[in-house]
């Protein structure tokens, strides 16, 4: 099944999903199996299929999954309206502040990995490449309002004015990319068209011949015939690209490989068995999909290291330490 149909099956899974949730939930509220997820638009498609193949099983299980960013979906877990949250980033200092003031613990579970894409349009036959000091000029805040053309990011490139496309700045995929480029977070231009929609930057891009936007490999593979993927320069000085998804597997395209996450709220496994119960069927199967909707699956030694993190209930993060391009299995 093609990602576009896979997609659209789950977005109307999902519909019918919080459609049962709002007719059942007052009427036999004790009965049902209530799980919530909220987070990163990068892997939500794997979230539904996970959770759809629960739905199979558990005939009263009621799992709504969102998708209103890392950001959004960390504020509502740490204020405790969710039990779980989808990450395309590393939790941060300052929301692990914001998890302790409601005395929210949780379990930190990398569950796929992901390629961040430099795309460009169909017709641009010159940024084949891109330095990673060249990606810094071209997004770093010092190049606000004055590296506007191509060829003041490199003097090969013609003299044509940019249009910058990219996820807002409250998204994983932003704070991922923007730390991984210009070793710094939050340091990134601001004048360029931001959405929370990855489509949205596809289309742009595929609109505008002088074009360039980031966006997770997902939204890349879905539409690779109608853009350009553009190779990023290794700190060996080789042209790398995330396509075949085995160089992220293999740390082979960096800086520009990442974990995603779920963080499952440790009040929520204490209280509600149900949640432990979805996020077991979660480890264990959310493989099967993860290829299909275009992502990258663990090494299988992070699958098994990450199933006994979660039996063990151990909380916090790991990650914080880890810098882009690092085997994932030293963190679990």
């Amino acid at each position: 099944m093609s990602f576009t149909n896979n997609l659209k099956k789950s977005l109307a899974f999902i519909s019918l999903i919080l459609t049962s949730y709002s007719l059942t939930a007052c009427s036999n509220q004790g009965s049902q199996q209530q799980v919530s997820i909220d987070g990163a638009a990068v892997g939500f498609p794997i979230s539904l299929a996970v959770a759809e193949e629960y739905h199979k099983q558990n005939d009263n299980a009621v799992v709504s999954v969102a998708s209103s960013g890392t950001g959004g979906g960390v504020s509502k877990f740490c204020a405790g309206e969710i039990d779980i949250v989808a990450a395309s980033r590393t939790i941060k200092d300052e929301e692990v502040a914001k998890c302790k003031k409601k005395k929210i613990e949780f379990v930190e579970l990398p569950i796929a990995l992901d390629g961040i894409a430099v795309i460009v349009n169909r017709q641009n036959d010159f940024a084949k490449c891109l330095t990673i000091a060249e990606l810094k000029k071209m997004w770093s805040s010092k190049s606000d309002g004055k590296v506007l053309t191509w060829n003041q990011i490199n003097p090969k490139f013609p003299k044509e004015k940019m249009k910058l496309y990219a996820p807002a700045s409250d998204t994983g995929t932003f704070d991922y990319f923007t730390q991984a480029i210009t070793g710094k977070a939050k340091n990134s231009r601001t004048d360029y068209t931001p959405t929370q929609n990855q489509n949205n930057l596809v289309q742009g891009v595929v609109g505008d011949k002088y074009s360039l936007a980031y966006v997770g490999i997902s939204y890349y593979i879905q539409n690779q015939d109608k853009l350009n993927l553009v190779a990023v320069e290794s700190p060996q000085g080789k042209c790398e690209k995330p396509v075949p998804v085995d160089n992220v597997v293999k740390n082979i395209y960096t800086p520009l490989s990442r974990p995603l996450f779920i963080y499952v709220s440790k009040k929520s496994l204490d209280k509600k068995p149900s949640v432990k119960q979805f996020v077991d069927f979660y480890l264990e199967n959310s493989w099967k999909w993860v290829d299909s909707v275009g992502y990258v699956a663990l090494p299988d030694e992070a699958y098994m290291k990450v199933k006994q993190k979660f039996a063990t209930g151990e909380t916090g993060t790991k990650f914080k330490k880890a810098k882009p391009g690092q085997p994932i299995t030293n963190f679990i």
